[in-house]
């Protein structure tokens, strides 16, 4: 299938929201194409100066249109293609394009590792002493909270090409774990800075049991 491109250095999610600014010339043409057309388009993730895979999306509305033709627009995140060929520009087009395969993408998991893993999560705001809003663990997959938990750009990426659910939560779940002990030792390092400096009550030994 070919789809207009619009690469970014950005990893979307199916299901998410997508908020774009659209400034140049060429995108402008591709959103008024997509509201002439009923187009979809896909966003590749332009990551170690390459495209390879990336999520298809659909505009949904244009919410502000300035003078200048600069556009807000919001989109919502479809289906996640490899990009098998890339045009700089389509035929009598700005923008550009490309051949692209849709992943089948497995979203049954046991419900038990998800709530494990939502648990997880809500468990790692805790730590940061930030709040968070409850959510179903029906209503929770992998993509949920997927920007929301301190995934790197790269571990997002991984996150996007993996197919089935349960591998994507397995990988949330060492992910919430690594970065909970990683805060907890930095609280604790924390607390013995703080007392450094401060008097203590230390219990006298008894130097009965002393051995040389």
């Amino acid at each position: 299938m070919k789809l207009p491109l619009f690469p970014l250095k950005s990893v979307f999610f199916p299901g998410e929201t997508v908020p774009l600014h659209i400034f140049e010339d060429r995108y402008k043409q591709l959103i008024n194409d997509c509201r002439k057309e009923a187009l979809t388009f896909g966003i590749p993730v332009y990551i170690n100066n390459s495209i390879s895979y990336g999520t298809e999306v659909q505009l949904v509305e244009v919410v502000n249109t300035y003078e200048t033709g600069e556009m807000d627009v919001v989109c919502v995140a479809r289906q996640i293609f490899k990009v098998l060929s890339f045009e700089k520009q389509l035929e009598g087009k700005l923008y550009a394009g490309g051949e692209v395969e849709f992943l089948e993408i497995e979203n049954n998991a046991d419900e038990a590792l998800r709530e494990e893993v939502l648990q997880k999560v809500e468990n790692l705001y805790d730590i940061m002493d930030v709040p968070f809003t409850k959510i179903s663990p029906k209503q929770f997959n992998s993509y949920s909270l997927a920007h929301k938990m301190g995934l790197s750009f790269e571990q997002e990426y991984k996150l996007l090409l993996m197919a089935k659910e349960t591998d994507r939560l397995n990988f949330i779940k060492d992910h919430l774990d690594a970065t909970a002990n990683v805060l907890n030792e930095v609280n604790r390092t924390k607390g013995v800075i703080e007392m450094n400096g401060h008097f203590k009550n230390f219990d006298p030994l008894d130097f009965q049991d002393f051995k040389l």
